[in-house]
């Protein structure tokens, strides 16, 4: 997998994502305990910390859930050093079998929130800003399917990680790219949270079950390949027909 700062034309789905619900109000929406103060972000990408919602595991499982910034890339616990790549991604046709998938999807699944997140045509590497339709361009939150797993090295380093689920994309985003973000619609988030009930092939088939929220997109400026570019410019609609890099607001 590519680092933060890398071109994302060869990124899998889902490789950026954006963050714009106030705190209080992302912590009222998923219920957690803790009171984060997540600032804004508007191109978040691999590498970085991500807030994840998850239900802790074995001893420190209680039901309730809870709020935790981890790196976005999976480093399976099992691992004997920090590897040279991370998984952002897990495939959800793959991951009952993968062996850097099987420890989370059976103990420590999870979920991320955003209001949005870009992807760039196969084609033509144009980005576009993918985001709920009933959010209007600016988007609105819903849940990421994620796994997480807890990492510990020789020096005694510990690392909180998690991976975006994914699945083949559908509708007017299919010829965009291949690949979708799992969202998970809200009736969907206590079972898929719950690791102690929900068997991992049950929580596989919530990927696919029908009500995940509908989706819209627009062009965005190729300003957003740039990691270090993070500012509200960059989800406003483009030309995508003047060619890339200009940013004409429609």
């Amino acid at each position: 997998m590519r680092a933060a700062g890398e071109s994302p034309n060869l990124a899998p789905m889902c490789g950026r994502f954006v963050i714009t619900t106030p705190p209080q109000a992302m912590k009222e929406l998923f219920g957690y305990a803790e009171q984060p103060n997540f600032p804004p972000r508007r191109n978040i990408a691999p590498t970085q910390p991500v807030p994840v919602i998850h239900t802790g595991e074995g001893h420190t499982r209680d039901g309730a859930r809870h709020f935790s910034l981890m790196r976005w890339g999976l480093v399976p616990s099992w691992m004997k050093k920090f590897p040279d790549s991370v998984l952002i991604n897990a495939r959800a046709e793959t991951i009952l079998e993968k062996p850097s998938f099987r420890g989370g999807i059976r103990h420590r699944r999870a979920l991320i929130p955003a209001d949005g997140f870009y992807e760039w045509d196969i084609r033509t590497k144009q980005p576009y800003f993918i985001h709920l339709e009933s959010g209007g361009e600016s988007g609105g939150p819903f849940a990421m399917a994620a796994i997480w797993e807890d990492w510990m090295g020789a020096d005694g380093a510990q690392i909180e990680s998690a991976a975006i689920v994914t699945v083949a994309a559908k509708g007017r985003l299919a010829p965009i790219h291949p690949r979708s973000p799992a969202i998970l619609d809200e009736s969907a988030w206590d079972a898929w949270l719950d690791t102690e009930n929900t068997r991992p092939d049950e929580a596989v088939k919530l990927l696919y079950e029908p009500g995940a929220p509908a989706l819209a997109f627009h062009p965005v400026s190729t300003r957003v390949n740039k990691v270090a570019n993070d500012d509200e410019n960059l989800t406003l609609p483009v030309d995508a027909d003047r060619g890339p890099g200009q940013l004409n607001l429609l």
